[in-house]
């Protein structure tokens, strides 16, 4: 089974993969409405029950034992999951040629949620790095002081900070200074503007891409860097579970930037351009996949969610009769997870 559940996430990261190669394709090119509708599509199908089962199983892990990390990754989840819920109305404007006939409000409440969430996954994986970072630098003196709450009080903040920052596009939906303003929105939702739009939109865009990006950025690598350095010196940890984390906090990085990377470098080449670029509608498209990819970077940083997806898997594979599947669990071949089961060490921290 545990072999089954490695080659299943190398088959997932290898779509993946080819579909960042597509949107890379037509980043330049003229917009792609099958390639938007594929990506939306891909992402829902995948996203919608992955994040199901990591949102269950992190409210089991609370209900027994609550920790900050845990409480980040339910608030993480929950984004993503309402990300996806609102994902089929972008879809019904993918099968509609790129154009809005649904009611004006549901363009402006849609698009607070989808770029309101984009920037919930950044400021809540750079939390997650500091909690991370803090419990592998300062195992001590952080066990003594990490207490849920602090991250019930951080996640408040997170929403407050994102909902704020994307109020703009209600902003936007509604500042008709003119008739020929009101003409540019009235089948397009939130993708052409006037100029005097123009004026008040894209100074924004630039500060979200400081503040929303370029800063969380910075602490994610600063937080890994020191963790990768910090794990590559501790000798008596189970190889396995090092090797595990370090990927875990490299590959992290590697999702912020290519996921998140693209749409808020569209702003700056926006502000710089004067213009919103005529590719920024694929470049969110890899901000989009990463409320597909979350539930993996959990899958291997949550032994709960292991737990879960094993569980499922093997449920699946004894009702299909896979032979040699059915009688064992993806557990079963973890040499450490014993380990990890009856103690917390530093590295539950990473995990």
């Amino acid at each position: 089974m545990y072999r089954f559940c490695t080659k299943l996430n190398n088959y997932i990261v290898i779509l993946l993969i080819y579909v960042l190669t597509l949107i890379a394709r037509k980043m330049l090119a003229k917009e792609n409405r099958n390639l938007v509708l594929a990506v939306y599509f891909i992402t829902f199908i995948f996203g919608l029950p992955a994040n199901i089962i990591a949102l269950y199983s992190f409210i089991k892990k609370v209900l027994r034992s609550a920790t900050p990390l845990d409480v980040l990754l339910i608030g993480l989840t929950i984004s993503d999951l309402l990300f996806l819920v609102f994902l089929p109305f972008w879809m019904k404007e993918a099968i509609d040629d790129m154009q809005w006939y649904m009611p004006n409000f549901l363009c402006s409440l849609s698009g607070l949620i989808f770029y309101g969430t984009i920037y919930n996954s950044t400021l809540y994986l750079t939390a997650i790095s500091v909690e991370r970072y803090l419990g592998v630098a300062h195992p001590i003196k952080y066990k003594l002081k990490r207490k849920p709450l602090y991250a019930v009080v951080g996640s408040v903040l997170i929403w407050v900070i994102t909902m704020t920052e994307c109020s703009i596009v209600y902003i936007m939906q509604y500042y008709h200074l003119d008739n020929e303003t009101a003409d540019v929105n009235s089948t397009v939702c939130y993708h052409e503007f006037s100029p005097k739009q123009l004026e008040i939109l894209l100074p924004f865009r630039l500060q979200q891409f400081v503040l929303l990006f370029c800063l969380p950025l910075l602490i994610c690598c600063f937080c890994y860097i020191n963790v990768i350095r910090i794990l590559s010196q501790l000798p008596n940890i189970c190889p396995w579970r090092r090797y595990r984390a370090i990927g875990l906090a490299f590959g992290t990085i590697v999702v912020f930037v290519v996921c998140f990377g693209p749409y808020n470098v569209s702003h700056l080449v926006g502000y710089i351009n004067g213009e919103s670029p005529k590719w920024r509608r694929n470049a969110v498209l890899t901000s989009t996949l990463n409320a597909c990819l979350d539930p993996f970077i959990y899958y291997f940083s949550s032994s709960a969610l292991r737990a879960t997806f094993n569980s499922i898997l093997s449920r699946v594979s004894a009702r299909l009769q896979l032979q040699g599947f059915s009688s064992r669990g993806c557990q079963s071949t973890d040499p450490c997870l014993a380990l990890e089961e009856r103690t917390q060490s530093t590295i539950d921290h990473l995990g």
